[in-house]
């Protein structure tokens, strides 16, 4: 194996799905400036919009998302005039 080309900064990080608020923590070396502090222990946090929690593939669950408004926003904000 090849010397000095893995990071050094691999740790316990916490993962938190912003749509449910549920908590992942596991090792990464992903930068990060928050922390979050989970059990008494405080660990780099990186925020996600989706994961396996709350995505409907995994859960079963679908969403409903408003295309019919972003649709009707778009052809008003894109319209020809004249």
């Amino acid at each position: 194996m090849k010397k000095d080309i893995h990071p050094t900064n691999y740790r316990l990080v916490a993962f938190k799905d912003m749509s449910n608020e549920e908590v992942f923590i596991t090792k990464s070396c992903a930068d990060t400036k928050d922390t979050l502090v989970v059990d008494g222990v405080e660990y780099p946090l990186i925020k996600m919009e989706i994961s396996s929690s709350s995505h409907p593939f995994y859960t079963g669950k679908t969403k409903l998302v408003d295309t019919a408004g972003r649709i009707d926003k778009f052809r008003s904000k894109y319209a020809k005039k004249g």
